[in-house]
């Protein structure tokens, strides 16, 4: 892994961020919706999914085809309102390994924009 001068341990994430994406990885949608705002922005695949609904609709079926683990390896403080964790994949997905930046904006203590990369 790369390191970068801006480089956080990953308990230094916000509770939002932490909280996300521990939800995540259990599948708990209404959780992971608690952390977003109201009007949230998550761009995963170059596929926008804009609005409470949709994105509810992204976590409800995000690699629901596949079983995989995932692990919190790093994090970055980007600025004042940015943060990226870095998370590792393992799975039956095509390639078996992945390792994905998850870009979050924060507008306050919740999630504005997740852009997953």
């Amino acid at each position: 892994m790369t390191t970068h001068t801006n480089d956080i341990d990953s308990a230094q994430l916000p509770a939002t961020i932490r909280a996300f994406l521990a939800a995540h990885a259990a599948r708990e949608v209404d959780a992971a919706m608690r952390a977003f705002a109201a009007d949230p922005l998550v761009v995963d695949q170059d596929e926008t999914f804009e609005g409470t609904e949709q994105v509810r609709h992204f976590l409800t079926d995000a690699g629901t085809e596949f079983t995989y683990t995932s692990e919190l390896v790093g994090a970055r403080r980007t600025d004042d309102t940015q943060r990226v964790a870095l998370i590792h994949l393992e799975g039956d997905f095509p390639g078996g390994v992945a390792d994905l930046e998850y870009a979050f904006v924060l507008d306050g203590d919740l999630v504005s924009e997740l852009r997953i990369r």
